[in-house]
């Protein structure tokens, strides 16, 4: 479970990255929507955790790890924010443990899915939502077999993330 719940952390981790290009065209630059630089809110929502085998408070348990990391304040500087480029960071945050089936970021929406492997566990990862300059919406959904037997294992998190106005500090 460790193992699919790490796959699961980087989905997150990518939709707070923000955006950038996914693609090597001149067309697709100029439809890229950048995060403005500033202090930027992450809250993360738990929409679904099915895991079959899975006692109920480990399940309770992964809730409330999400619910602490719900409110986290990041300042982005304006040299973040110009560097940011979300195909650079899927690259980075997965390495070759990942094969991108889709990988469309641009015009402020983000539609990526692949299957990602880590050890024998295989996950399917998707991540759909929008990009804007003051917001991100980005449900990431891993699919996968349980590795406490009984079945397939989904769990779909809502990362919202927020520029509540300038950095602190």
């Amino acid at each position: 479970m460790k193992k699919f719940l790490t796959v699961a952390a980087f989905g997150a981790a990518l939709a707070l990255s923000g955006c950038g290009k996914s693609e090597n065209t001149a067309a697709a630059s100029a439809r890229m929507v950048k995060r403005e630089a500033g202090n930027w809110k992450t809250d993360i929502k738990l929409v679904k955790f099915e895991m079959p085998g899975v006692p109920d408070n480990v399940k309770n348990q992964m809730s409330k790890q999400l619910a602490a990391a719900s409110g986290t304040e990041q300042c982005l500087t304006q040299e973040q924010a110009d560097k940011e480029d979300v195909a650079s960071a899927l690259s980075k945050g997965y390495g070759d443990a990942c094969t991108w089936s889709k990988n469309e970021i641009g015009s402020g929406k983000i539609d990526v899915a692949g299957t990602c492997t880590q050890g024998t566990q295989k996950v399917e990862l998707a991540l759909a939502g929008t990009l804007d300059t003051k917001k991100t919406d980005v449900l990431v959904t891993s699919k996968g077999k349980s590795p406490m037997g009984g079945g397939d294992m989904e769990m779909q998190m809502q990362v919202t993330s927020t520029n509540v106005g300038p950095c602190k500090g």
